[in-house]
């Protein structure tokens, strides 16, 4: 069983809602989902940004489940946003009704002028740990 080690080392500044390094060891397999989107299973996308981030989120939680697996083995998530400063509270309050927020995934948090679909506003993409 693969076992996770979540650390915040004290000479780097605190995180918020997401570990700095979380250290993975023993057997177990690697998943690596690609970047989820706010579309629904009908490729709809939801109208706002609160939809979609909650859709990518739903999204990532069935690309999990596939691997029989859920956000406890997520170790790192990467999310990309169109306007960061708006966006990134929005996506904290919903990414903190996923993941286990008293050992949270290592997190990358990028602003990028444009997503691969047109209208959308949000991306999150994972790596995960599994037995």
């Amino acid at each position: 069983m693969p076992k996770t080690r979540h650390i915040n080392p004290p000479n780097v500044h605190p995180p918020r809602g997401y570990t700095h390094v979380v250290e993975a060891t023993g057997p177990g397999r690697i998943v690596y989902i690609a970047g989820q989107l706010g579309a629904d299973p009908a490729g709809k996308m939801a109208p706002d940004f609160h939809g979609q981030a909650v859709q990518a989120f739903e999204n990532l939680k069935a690309a999990l489940a596939a691997v029989d697996s859920t956000f406890e083995q997520v170790v790192k998530v990467n999310m990309y946003f169109t306007d960061i400063d708006a966006q990134l509270p929005i996506a904290r309050e919903v990414r903190d009704r996923y993941v286990n927020t008293a050992s949270p995934p290592a997190s990358t948090a990028v602003q990028i002028s444009k997503l691969a679909r047109h209208g959308a506003l949000y991306e999150i993409e994972a790596v995960a740990l599994l037995p």
